[in-house]
Order: C-alpha cells, then structure tokens, then sequence
C-alpha cells in the first residue's frame, strides 16, 4: 500500500512539473464566461478531472466543492475530498466576486490566499447552457478543474470535456481525471477518456 501511495504522489508530482513547465507562455489571459447566474452556480459540484495541485495531491477520490451564497459578493467555499488513506478530509474558504464570472477564491492558512480581497485566481471559462458541468480556472492556466453536477458523465461528455480544455488553452495529456465512487475509477490523463 506504502509504495502504491508513492507511487501516485510521485506520478502526481511528475505531472505537476511537467503542467508549470508546458504552460502556455504566450496563451491570451482566460476569459471569463459573459455571464453566470451565481444562484444557479450554487449547491455542490463533483471535480471530474483538474490539473494537479501540492494542495491536494493527497486526494483521491469524491473530490468535491459546495458553495453557498452569502451576500452579493461573497461565496462560502467547502471543499472535500477523500484522501490515500480513506479519510474525508475538507477546507473551508471564500469566493469574492471581483467580476462576472471572475472570483478571488481565500482559504485560511493558506500562503497567498489568506486575504479575501485579491487578483482574480477563480475564473469560469466554460459553462454548459443548463450549469451541468464547469471548467475552471486560472489566468496563468496552472490549475485547472472540470467540476459536474453528477459525479458520472458518459463517454460523449468526456470527449465534450477534453475539448473543451483544449480550446481554453489546457494540455489534456497533463490534466488527470478524479476518481468518483460512482464514476470514473482511475487518475489518468484526461486525453485517453
């Protein structure tokens, strides 16, 4: 189990490197969606594949984001996820609307996003027409997370998915998919779903 759980992280970090280093250095800046409807955004979302990140390379398995709406320019952000050794482990965070689908996301504790205000680090590229699945991500396009409303999406959603990570500028041999009790079983990259 040890060396399976090192395994992983090794692979993990492998990718991590390799995702700062094949980052886009001339790619135009993220743009945001032209609107989001914050209310219907709201509720849970299941984290189908995302870039890795030091911040949760211990996750795998039912990743997943709640948000609740506090006021006109503030989102409590719940994140969980169960982790290599089958606990749940969560943090608990703001959003701050900076513009329309643009957000500075905070977590207590954490380097550099301690504050509540803040560049935008938060930004919803991508939004299916009726709020079933997201692409998220950052204006340097280091993270990057494919969020659902279901935990489970077919095969025609997933080439949906790599497509879309592609236009908006994302190597899909870097970005890994995140296993779901009811989903998809294996980290992988996302470019062989």
């Amino acid at each position: 189990m040890r060396r399976t759980i090192r395994g992983l992280a090794a692979a993990v970090l492998a990718a991590a490197g390799a995702a700062l280093m094949a980052a886009p250095a001339q790619a135009a800046p993220l743009t945001p969606v032209a609107e989001l409807d914050v209310n219907r955004y709201m509720g849970t979302w299941y984290q189908l594949a995302a870039n890795p990140a030091p911040f949760n390379l211990d996750c795998v398995r039912d990743t997943t984001a709640n948000y609740t709406l506090l006021d006109e320019r503030n989102v409590r952000v719940e994140n969980s996820c169960t982790t290599v050794t089958g606990e749940r482990r969560g943090i608990v965070g703001n959003a701050r609307v900076n513009d329309t689908a643009s957000l500075h996301v905070s977590f207590p504790g954490v380097p550099s996003q301690d504050s509540l205000d803040g560049p935008s680090n938060y930004i919803v590229s991508y939004l299916a027409d009726d709020y079933s699945w997201a692409f998220v991500g950052d204006p340097t396009r280091i993270s990057g997370f494919v969020l659902s409303r279901s935990p489970v999406v077919d095969d025609a959603a997933w080439q949906q998915i790599r497509t879309v990570v592609e236009q908006q500028g994302y190597n899909s041999c870097l970005m890994l998919t995140s296993p779901t009790t009811e989903g998809l079983q294996e980290i992988k990259p996302l470019y062989t779903v």
